[in-house]
């Protein structure tokens, strides 16, 4: 057992990269809808991908040949990093898509889904077990999805369902990520990352492809550096610290993508998104709880 002193120290490092990730995530949905009115979402991906493997490639060549360099690179599972990056393009690019159909808090309330749909998976292919509060917890969060979602109402926005597809993804691809986190680097998971998403989306991004002038270039390279902090901040968080630690300080994104889409765009989110978000935290804060 970790000494109380050590497990407190690794928790508070966890909390700030998962801060880190709160931050670079909260970029990234206001750096993609700033994107959205030059670049389909095809394009956006493309040039993510783009910028984020050159400067992951920077990283590993400034490394120099041993552990710290391409070395790093070398894998067993190339199927997993496959299957991994075709599941997180379909949802990236779902989210992207969605941007400027939806408010910003609309779209990071049905986010808070994915920990419901990792907690189903994680129990359908990892073997975890589905206790009383867990099943508990997953009809909260599909019953928060539900007040957010509204379906019936007037108000309910189909685009809506493709941000729930999305979140399906993400969950997907962490239980996945969790696989290959006990063989494979940070930087590895990144590099096939970026590098799969690249050739993925050469095909539909290159029809029509638009150059950005040369003024909206600093938001095509804040695309890409908010996404591989992002991604990065996640892994080490889960690497340093329990999911119990790291998972609640992800529920500061709801407050800080509401504040920026105010500020920004004027912006104001419903209370039936905070409702549904509140709902949806409660499932999940009983889920850490039974831990």
């Amino acid at each position: 057992m970790m000494p109380p002193r050590l497990l407190e120290s690794s928790s508070i490092v966890g909390a700030l990269w998962m801060f880190g990730a709160v931050t670079s995530f909260t970029m990234l949905s206001l750096v993609g809808r700033e994107l959205s009115g030059d670049l389909n979402a095809f394009q956006i991906m493309l040039y993510r991908s783009a910028v984020s493997l050159l400067i992951v490639a920077v990283i590993l060549a400034l490394g120099g040949r041993g552990e710290r360099g391409f070395a790093q690179l070398r894998t067993s599972i190339p199927g997993f990093h496959l299957g991994r990056n075709v599941v997180h393009y379909v949802g990236q690019y779902s989210w992207f898509y969605v941007l400027p159909l939806l408010p910003l808090v609309q779209i990071t309330a049905i986010d808070f889904s994915m920990p419901i749909w990792a907690l189903l998976l994680a129990a359908a292919f990892l073997g975890e077990r589905l206790t009383g509060r867990r099943i508990v917890a997953v009809l909260l969060g599909f019953c928060g999805v539900l007040v957010v979602l509204r379906p019936g109402v007037d108000s309910f926005e189909p685009a809506a369902l493709i941000v729930l597809g999305a979140s399906f993804c993400y969950a997907a691809t962490f239980i996945i990520t969790k696989r290959m986190t006990a063989t494979e680097t940070p930087l590895a998971i990144l590099f096939y990352m970026f590098l799969v998403q690249l050739l993925i989306g050469l095909a539909p991004a290159l029809p029509g492809l638009v150059v950005p002038e040369l003024d909206r270039w600093p938001w095509v390279i804040a695309v890409g550096v908010s996404g591989l902090a992002a991604h990065y901040c996640v892994t080490r968080a889960f690497i340093v610290a329990e999911a119990s630690v790291v998972i609640p300080v992800d529920f500061l994104r709801l407050p800080a993508v509401g504040v920026a889409a105010w500020l920004l765009y004027g912006e104001s989110g419903e209370i039936w998104h905070v409702a549904g978000a509140g709902l949806i935290v409660l499932g999940i804060w009983i889920n850490i709880r039974s831990r």
